[in-house]
């Protein structure tokens, strides 16, 4: 028996029904647990206070003071005496010293090598050999001139001047006196010829090279060696054309800017001390001192750097135990400038963006713009922005403003680091 279409449709308005019912069922109990929590939660209170944060900062105290900057540039080792030997005389080298070898180092006037003398013996032989028949021609011609002047008493003739000087035989006399001192020059010709085989050192000195070798045949001109003197070396130092101004030069005493008439006397009124430093080749903490000579009149074409020279005594310590300068290095120098007066000395690294410094007064930030004077490789000279006895601030700050809060680190405290006040 099958339902009749009435009792299906009643029963799917029945089945509608119940779910309707059901979903406001759940509805209202949802909504009715929502007011339960809400009327049940505790209330905040709020209470009226203001919590102040104090940042934790480290400081220096600044002096005001004189102080002398320090330039730190780049220099290269150069010889301040220099020469290239060269034979004066042709012929075979007979002799080398033992100290003519690269390296060695010789004295003034130390003889170096020999040149054979034998052609040149000769020579002053044969020279001295017509200087004597020179001088004994002068001898003879004298005594006919004396025995015309008799001759010309005795016969009491007047002659006019042109005839004298010829019957006194004056053109022969000045002839011969000619030859007397041709032969004399060839003479002093051949002397310095025998004296030029012997080479000997122009000033003490270290050889750096030497071309020669007993038996080479040398020709005037040829290379003998290369001689550095070894009382002083020169350091070229490149530097920056804003720090001359605060580099001392050496100067004469009494000298006169622009004057021609100036003369140079180094030991007058020293340069700026200078320290040189070369790690690689001597080691952590070993230096050499020198003192600013001068400066070079031009401009580095490449870098449009101005170029001083520093002058190093004993280059080679061979008088001290301090490391020897080598010539053509690179070497680290130090200058010591001319003394800045009633300025702040801040290391570089607690000047801030755009020239500021943080100073911590009162326990507040205070930025402040600073009128630098000069910057060295470490430090900034302040002429006004601080004072004397100024905290400035040495830790590096994530909030920067006028008036924030602040506090040493070393300061103790008692209590919570934050202060709550109403």
């Amino acid at each position: 028996m099958t339902d009749s279409p009435a009792s299906r449709t009643a029963g799917y308005w029945l089945g509608v029904a119940f779910s309707v019912f059901a979903c406001a069922g759940i509805l209202a109990a949802s909504v009715g647990a929502v007011v339960l929590i809400n009327q049940t939660e505790p209330t905040a209170q709020t209470i009226n206070a203001k919590r102040k944060s104090s940042a934790l900062v480290e400081t220096i105290t600044v002096r005001r003071g004189t102080y002398r900057p320090k330039i730190e540039v780049l220099g290269t080792v150069q010889a301040a005496q220099e020469v290239n030997l060269r034979s004066r005389v042709s012929g075979q080298v007979v002799e080398l010293s033992p100290g003519f070898v690269p390296g060695g180092m010789i004295r003034s006037g130390e003889s170096l090598l020999k040149i054979d003398r034998a052609d040149f013996e000769n020579a002053l032989s044969i020279s001295r050999s017509e200087l004597e028949q020179a001088e004994a021609s002068l001898a003879i011609e004298s005594g006919r001139q004396s025995l015309a002047e008799k001759e010309l008493k005795m016969l009491q003739v007047t002659v006019d001047a042109a005839n004298r000087a010829l019957v006194l035989r004056e053109p022969q006399i000045a002839s011969i006196r000619a030859e007397v001192k041709a032969a004399e020059a060839a003479v002093e010709r051949a002397q310095l010829d025998l004296d030029r085989t012997r080479i000997v050192a122009p000033f003490d000195a270290q050889v750096l090279t030497r071309a020669v070798h007993i038996g080479s045949q040398v020709g005037t001109g040829d290379d003998l060696g290369r001689l550095v003197g070894i009382d002083e070396y020169w350091v070229s130092a490149a530097v920056p054309v804003r720090s001359l101004r605060w580099i001392e030069f050496a100067s004469a005493e009494g000298e006169q800017t622009g004057g021609t008439n100036s003369t140079l006397d180094d030991s007058a009124q020293p340069g700026s001390p200078a320290t040189l430093h070369n790690v690689d080749a001597w080691g952590a903490g070993a230096e050499r001192c020198g003192t600013v000579a001068r400066m070079i009149g031009a401009l580095d074409a490449q870098t449009r750097l101005a170029r001083v020279l520093i002058t190093v005594a004993d280059p080679l310590a061979m008088t001290s135990k301090a490391p020897p300068l080598i010539l053509g290095s690179l070497i680290n120098v130090e200058i010591e400038g001319r003394p800045i007066e009633d300025v702040v000395r801040l290391p570089r690294d607690f000047l801030r963006d755009r020239d500021t410094v943080w100073v911590m007064r009162q326990n507040e930030l205070q930025i402040r713009q600073a009128d630098v004077v000069f910057r060295d490789a470490r430090f900034v000279y302040v002429r006004d922005g601080l004072d004397h006895g100024d905290e400035v601030i040495t830790t590096t700050l994530a909030t920067v403003a006028d008036g924030v809060a602040l506090r040493k680190v070393d300061e103790e405290t008692d209590g919570d680091d934050a202060e709550v006040v109403d």
